[in-house]
Order: structure tokens, then C-alpha cells, then sequence
């Protein structure tokens, strides 16, 4: 996995409100010093939607459990991977002009090129959300110029 997302970092929250800014101040934290900051604000939101959903599921088992995050890299994507210790599978809820809650997966959904959820796959309690935020088309081609060092759209003959 190393290979495929050379930068990463994780981070163990206690089931705090707490938890939330300081997943934040680390993302941003990260992402700068990664050469990410176009990326910064999608990915905020989104590790601050996955960790308040983490923290709340996490409360709701009645046990201290914590949450925990990874953020990779491969310079052009970030993947946050959010656990919590209950096995519910998130539920995207149906929100009205009306309502005040409830938005957290509707933004993820809005914000990534794709997220999901999975249960561990070692037969740990809990279940693993994810989602990937990607450099905007028109960025992209910035992003890969720096990364070689050339137009990376040029032919050679």
C-alpha cells in the first residue's frame, strides 16, 4: 500500500467532540506540508463529516472506544480512512431545506470522486469510511507538471 500512496499519516482520537478540530488542524497541517493545498478545504470537511460520524457511532456503543484516522497520498489524491468501533453502517439520511442535521454524508458524497464503508476484514469490531478527494481536472495538469518537471502533455517524437 506504501507504494500506491507514499504519503500517510495516522492519528488516534479519544470519542470526543474535541477530536474534531484537531483532525482538522492536522489535515490542514498535512496537506500543506504535502504540497496539497488546493485540496485543504474539500478535505477538511471531509475528515471533520467522517470524524464527528465516527465519533457519534462510537459513543452510541456505550464503550470508551477510540477513532481513528489515516490520510494518504500519492501528491494528485488524498484517501481519508476513518474507524469506529460500531458495526452500523453509515446511513446517508434524508435531509430537507428544513433540516438541521444530518448532512455529513450528503456533503462527503458531494465533495469526493467516491466514498464507501467496509467492515475489517481481520474480524475487528467496527467498520472502516472512506473517501477520496482528487485535484480538480484543471489543477491536475499543474500537480503532474510539477511532479516531473515538464509539461506532461507534450509529445516526443
Amino acid at each position: 500500500m506504501t507504494s500506491q500512496w507514499p504519503l500517510h499519516s495516522f492519528l488516534e482520537f479519544g470519542a470526543l467532540p474535541g477530536a474534531v478540530p484537531c483532525a482538522r488542524l492536522h489535515t490542514r497541517q498535512l496537506l500543506w506540508e504535502w504540497g496539497l493545498a488546493a485540496l485543504t478545504d474539500s478535505t477538511e470537511l471531509v475528515v471533520s463529516e467522517l470524524v464527528t460520524n465516527a465519533i457519534q457511532a462510537s459513543r452510541a456503543t456505550g464503550q470508551a472506544s477510540p477513532v481513528r484516522l489515516w490520510l494518504l497520498s500519492d501528491k494528485t489524491q488524498v484517501l481519508v480512512l476513518v474507524w469506529d468501533a460500531n458495526a452500523h453502517p453509515p446511513v446517508q439520511a434524508d435531509v430537507s431545506d428544513e433540516t438541521e442535521n444530518g448532512r455529513g454524508l450528503v456533503l462527503v458524497e458531494a465533495i469526493s470522486q467516491q466514498w464507501a464503508w467496509y467492515y475489517p476484514s481481520d474480524g475487528e469490531a467496527g467498520k472502516y469510511v472512506w473517501a477520496l478527494i482528487a485535484v480538480p481536472d484543471d489543477d491536475r495538469k499543474g500537480v503532474l507538471e510539477k511532479l516531473v518537471g515538464h509539461d506532461s502533455t507534450a509529445h516526443h517524437g
